[in-house]
């Protein structure tokens, strides 16, 4: 396999002394994982940030092997690590994606969608500016994998919708789960 491609971080796990396993999204290819070399180094470690866009190259011989990565920056959103708000934002919707999306399935609205809503998180001053693009990000997620119709899932209510991306993170509840909540408490704060 080899594949290059634009693609946007989500999920960046540590992997021995100098690597990580780090999982991102592209239009074409969806969401892909790939073991990143050196990714503790000063020239990846401010690559390697969720929500951040890369050229992501993927390489492997044989198609059961997890692929090496190697990234070059093309966007990136690191300047917003000093705002809680977005940055609390930025790792919900990237967190969302990385474990909900099935490996290697395209999904371009997604990937559109992902991409216009971490745009709107970084130019936006302020969450009404994009709050509203968040849920519905959440909604889309849940269309695209099957749990609704464009206009199902916004007519169920927010309770159900909270429980039907809990019960979509089962495996992963607790962190992921974690991760919105602090998104919501920081969203309460700000509007309060």
């Amino acid at each position: 396999m080899h594949i290059s491609a634009p693609a946007i971080i989500c999920a960046v796990r540590p992997h021995s002394e100098n690597g990580a396993i780090v999982r991102s999204l592209s239009e074409d290819h969806g969401l892909i994982g790939g073991y990143v070399q050196g990714a503790h180094s000063r020239t990846l470690r401010p690559v390697l940030i969720a929500g951040n866009l890369v050229q992501a190259v993927w390489r492997t011989k044989i198609q059961s092997q997890l692929p090496s990565l190697t990234v070059e920056p093309l966007r990136s959103r690191a300047h917003l690590l000093g705002e809680p708000l977005a940055i609390a934002a930025i790792d919900w919707a990237t967190a969302l994606t990385a474990a909900t999306l099935p490996e290697a399935h395209p999904y371009p609205r997604l990937y559109s969608a992902l991409d216009g809503l971490l745009s709107a998180i970084e130019l936006a001053p302020a969450a009404r500016d994009w709050a509203g693009a968040m849920a519905r990000y959440e909604e889309l997620v849940l269309i695209e994998l099957g749990y609704g119709q464009e206009d199902g899932v916004a007519a169920i209510p927010v309770q159900t919708r909270e429980r039907l991306v809990a019960h979509l993170l089962s495996d992963h509840h607790k962190d992921i789960m974690a991760t919105r909540e602090r998104l919501v408490a920081r969203l309460k704060r700000a509007v309060a």
